[in-house]
């Protein structure tokens, strides 16, 4: 861990730059040569990105949202594929620790989980790698903060263990994901391709009727009517292309689907209209 020392130094307000509470840009070159203060960035957003061009020195950035009323228990930091120029540490206890390094490329190409010890305040300190010349580099990257989230750790593969139902849904389950994922769609699966090396799953669906989705995951082919998109999942989870028509639902991390309850329609529409006929529907849902 690095000593927070630094941070007696550091400045107030936004710093230079553009931010619009969700999201931050700047430049090291618009800083004074000689000052030594820590610029500082707050951010009110529980999801948003930020992007430093030619880092110097240092940047505290604090994440607050302004939903004060929600613990975010999680927070996930996703690098750019071209992130340069400096290294991200989250503060814990007068403390800096190390969440993203430069030097450790392999580590750039996964989005990174820790817990928040202050769930309504989360500081990151970037510090910057000294540089030899004015050659263009960006730190830049995108955050995410989680509610009841049990498991965080280094890598995106345990967030994404609450997400990824290795095992059948129960009809509960499978009523509550209707009401509160991020994207329903009722299709099937064209291909199923696996990244043993990041232990991930990559399904490829096609549907006939997209219910709900947050963003444009799922594009309708114009001539066909078709809906396409991917989604992840884990690779344990050991999913195989397999004919059926299926209720896919899940949440979107940094601009991707990620596999939640996928029951046969059939079996779905069975479970629901008996909760329906019995007033334990905990939300509506509209077949057309």
């Amino acid at each position: 861990a690095v000593w927070l020392l630094l941070l007696l130094l550091v400045g107030s307000g936004l710093g230079p730059g553009a931010a619009d509470r969700c999201s931050w840009k700047g430049s090291g070159l618009s800083w004074e040569p000689r000052s030594r203060t820590v610029e500082q960035v707050h951010l009110r957003c529980t999801e948003g990105s930020l992007e430093w061009l030619y880092p110097a020195r240092a940047l505290r950035v604090v994440l607050e949202p302004n939903l004060s009323s929600t613990r975010h228990t999680t927070v996930c930091i996703k690098p750019a594929s071209d992130f340069q120029g400096a290294s991200i540490y989250v503060e814990r206890a007068g403390q800096l620790h190390l969440v993203v390094s430069e030097a450790e490329e392999a580590r750039l190409r996964h989005v990174s989980c820790f817990s928040a010890h202050t769930p309504q305040r989360v500081a990151l300190f970037l510090q910057a790698s000294p540089q030899r010349d004015i050659s263009r580099r960006t730190a830049s990257f995108q955050y995410e903060l989680l509610s009841n989230q049990s498991t965080a750790g280094p890598d995106f593969q345990k967030m994404a263990l609450v997400e990824a139902m290795c095992r059948p849904c129960d009809n509960m389950e499978l009523l509550m994901a209707i009401c509160s994922s991020d994207f329903v769609v009722r299709g099937w699966i064209r291909n199923v391709s696996h990244d043993p090396e990041n232990h991930m799953s990559q399904v490829e669906v096609s549907g006939q009727k997209v219910y709900r989705q947050k963003n444009r995951i799922f594009r309708q082919d114009e001539a066909t009517g078709e809906w396409r998109g991917t989604i992840k999942t884990l690779l344990q989870c050991k999913v195989k292309k397999g004919a059926g028509d299926f209720l896919f639902t899940g949440n979107e991390h940094f601009g991707e689907a990620w596999l939640g309850c996928a029951p046969r329609f059939k079996d779905f529409n069975s479970i629901y209209r008996t909760a329906r006929e019995r007033g334990t529907n905990p939300c509506e849902f509209q077949f057309s």
